[in-house]
């Protein structure tokens, strides 16, 4: 299909709609639907079920199941070493470097504003401004769940509504602003390296994005929620520890204020990546 047509015909599509249709469809357990479902699904998308820890795709009590599946221990090691980032999920990298006036770096052609991203707080936005951004594209096939690059305390959850906009390639060089368009979740944390945000930002027919602290996070209303964090008792994830998940693939975008990660100069729009392997590493300040 035309880029354009694809791009046009998702503004005129019921997005909300559609995505609670294919929720149902994903939660369902009627063995007639769910395995067929995902009988065709694994071939459709080359799915690798000799890496979970249920190989059988049958034995899932739903598509949702299935899709956020658990590995086998040590499918996914972590990189190692105090000052190393960990890759938070596997897919590919759509875009990272430098936070340039504000800007983030979408697609050629195509940028978004740093403080509509995270939900509209100056102050949140501040902390980010001149640092360094990593965009990593989750596809159909890959694992479904998002670890932390770093250790962190969490401080702050901002679920931000939108619009549900597919996030594949074509999507990105064609939708001006669409990361600070969809429904996304800010999950701000204090890291050696300073401040992090990862943002988990939802797309077409995702079902619901999820935390390990929070659970299913829902809409509110509609309308930007934060939830503050405090030190009595402190929501504290190690490196490679599960954060979040979503049901049905889409993007997670990291936020490090300046000066404080390099990411690995082998890294480039489309490079492949693989949770827990090396992504970059803590800047060293200077002696």
């Amino acid at each position: 299909m035309n880029p354009k047509l694809f791009a046009t015909l998702q503004y005129l599509t019921p997005q909300h709609t559609l995505s609670r249709a294919a929720g149902w469809l994903a939660e369902t357990r009627a063995p007639w639907i769910k395995d067929r479902f995902t009988g065709w699904f694994v071939n459709k998308y080359g799915v690798d079920m000799s890496e979970a820890q249920e190989s059988d795709y049958t034995a899932y009590a739903n598509f949702n199941d299935f899709f956020t599946r658990a590995l086998v221990d040590g499918a996914r090691p972590i990189t190692e070493g105090t000052t190393a980032l960990a890759c938070p999920a596997d897919g590919h990298v759509s875009q990272l470097g430098e936070i340039h006036n504000g800007r983030i770096f979408q697609a050629k052609g195509q940028d978004y504003s740093l403080l509509e991203l995270v939900g509209g707080d100056p102050q949140l936005a501040a902390q980010f401004t001149g640092g360094e951004f990593a965009t990593v594209y989750l596809s159909p096939k890959d694992y479904h769940r998002v670890h932390m690059p770093v250790d962190g305390v969490l401080r702050s959850m901002v679920h931000v509504p939108g619009q549900l906009f597919s996030v594949n390639q074509v999507t990105t060089e064609q939708v001006p602003r669409l990361f600070a368009r969809n429904e996304r979740v800010v999950c701000l944390f204090d890291t050696p390296a300073g401040p992090m945000a990862m943002v988990l930002v939802g797309a077409m027919i995702v079902a619901s994005i999820e935390t390990v602290w929070a659970g299913l996070v829902t809409p509110h209303k509609r309308r930007i929620r934060t939830t503050h964090y405090g030190d009595s008792k402190p929501i504290t994830l190690k490196k490679g520890e599960e954060m979040g998940r979503f049901k049905l693939g889409s993007t997670v975008i990291l936020l490090f204020g300046a000066d404080r990660v390099k990411w690995l100069e082998s890294l480039a729009a489309e490079s492949p990546v693989r949770m827990g392997e090396h992504f970059g590493d803590i800047a060293q300040a200077d002696a």
